[in-house]
């Protein structure tokens, strides 16, 4: 795909003050306010990435990487009939993103010749029922599992690993299933890596310094991605445009920093500390279940980068239109004023349906005479701005021309430096997880690994007094 230039358009004008007024909207003078930090950002960021830092900025460039990874799949599509992806969190939702949003929605369903790769599973949460289950469905003597951790240290995802190596070590004896197994790693060091080394695994690079959740641009998403035939360098593609247009310190001209700038100033400013995504189309629902992690594990933080207390974030909530019109829009239109609501539209949708005939006498359904079901959901897009707006509840519009890797992939770029400068806004540092971390260790301890004991005796210590605050089933209390 030759991507050259951004195709994305923004439009910020249900979110402005002129829109829904001052108690509400976001205000030039605001915008103008938070302009210099922004400015001063832009040249940190810069700085960084020059210096070293920044490493997911760089992502797009690694053409080398994606040639690879096409390679690779090329030959494994050709061998294997399921691939099963093992990951959670920023392990596997790009990589599912990716796939929802360029792959058929029914893949799995159709026939081998006709699918472009083979089926696509993932292991993420680490339920036995859904475990047992893909596993039983799973073609396991002509399945790929590609486990993705960059540590290896993941309880999740090892968990979960180690079921799915045995049931495959079970059908075609330990040799055949090392051949089964490629790992997405740190390149040099952590458990995993040392495992992958000692079986012989192939294996592809975690990128060094990036945290998980913005690895979709790395093997992490490409791999699964091309092992279901989509085209990884359009994303690549994609993702360098977005860059381009995003590559001046203008908060006006920059999308990044403006919607940067709107999200933060409408919840530090205007009290609207959720901020809920909603594509009109179903392809795209993937990608913002991705960016709610991306937004709420990097913005979520208790200390700014002096060390004082702040509390920062915005709740990120996924929504789909048209269906949460029938769910949400409810609430969002006269229950609280506290979300800012980011509509996704897409101008030409991959399919043509259109309603060639209604049943006579049924005046009522005469409206739906020639129409188009593609043009009714952008519609429908158009009428919940309108609502939104006439409530005074601040929207904004992101439009794209269709769905293709391109546009993902300027997607995927975008979200990301929105972020990092909305971390920027907050004064916290957009990288890391340490609220992760404690439940994280508690796993741990509850599991019985060595070093974490003392967690342990203090896990297991019950909160006095429990007496009406636990129900127990009648007669086991």
């Amino acid at each position: 795909m030759a991507v050259t230039s951004s195709r994305l358009r923004f439009d910020i004008r249900n979110a402005m003050a002129a829109a829904v007024g001052d108690d509400n909207g976001v205000s030039d003078a605001m915008i103008a306010q938070a302009a210099p930090t922004i400015q001063d950002a832009h040249a940190r960021i810069v700085n960084e990435r020059a210096a070293g830092e920044q490493r997911w900025m760089n992502l797009p460039d690694d053409d080398a990487l994606a040639d690879s990874i096409a390679q690779y799949a090329e030959a494994a599509r050709e061998r294997f009939r399921d691939f099963v992806l093992i990951g959670i969190g920023g392990s596997s939702l790009g990589a599912i993103a990716t796939i929802q949003a360029l792959g058929h929605p029914y893949r799995n369903l159709l026939p081998d010749a006709e699918r472009g790769g083979p089926r696509f599973f993932v292991l993420d949460n680490p339920d036995p029922e859904k475990v047992r289950a893909t596993l039983d469905i799973v073609d396991l003597p002509n399945a790929l599992v590609n486990i993705v951790t960059k540590s290896g240290q993941t309880a999740e995802t090892m968990a979960n690993f180690l079921v799915a190596r045995q049931a495959l070590e079970d059908v075609v004896g330990q040799e055949g299933a090392r051949r089964q197994i490629v790992a997405t790693t740190d390149p040099q060091f952590g458990l995993l890596r040392e495992l992958a080394t000692r079986e012989g695994y192939d294996t592809f690079p975690v990128p060094p310094g990036v945290d998980g959740r913005q690895t979709v641009l790395s093997a992490v998403g490409l791999l699964p991605a091309a092992m279901c035939g989509l085209d990884i360098h359009g994303l690549l593609a994609g993702a360098r445009a977005m860059r381009e247009r995003c590559a001046g310190d203008d908060v006006w001209t920059n999308p990044a920093y403006l919607l940067a700038a709107v999200s933060v100033l409408a919840d530090t400013r205007l009290g609207k500390c959720i901020l809920v995504t909603m594509p009109y189309a179903d392809a795209l629902f993937g990608v913002s279940d991705w960016f709610r992690q991306l937004w709420a594990e990097s913005l979520g933080k208790r200390l700014s980068v002096s060390g004082e207390a702040v509390f920062a974030g915005q709740t990120p909530v996924k929504a789909l239109g048209a269906i949460d019109q029938h769910s949400q829009i409810q609430l969002y239109v006269e229950g609280p004023n506290d979300k800012l609501i980011s509509l996704i539209a897409v101008d030409r949708y991959r399919a043509h349906v259109q309603i060639t005939q209604t049943p006579a006498g049924f005046p009522d359904l005469d409206y739906l005479q020639g129409a188009e079901l593609g043009q009714l959901l952008d519609r429908e897009r158009a009428a919940t701005a309108w609502a939104l707006t006439q409530a005074q509840r601040p929207n904004y519009t992101i439009g794209a021309p269709t769905i293709d890797a391109g546009i993902v992939g300027e997607l995927f770029y975008l979200y990301q430096l929105q972020t990092v400068m909305a971390g920027a806004l907050y004064g916290v540092n957009p990288f890391g997880q340490p609220g992760v971390e404690a439940g994280k260790n508690a796993t741990y301890a509850l599991m019985g690994r060595h070093g974490y004991e003392d967690l342990a005796k203090k896990l297991a210590a019950p909160i006095e007094a429990a007496g009406r605050y636990v129900l127990e089933p009648p007669g086991q209390g």
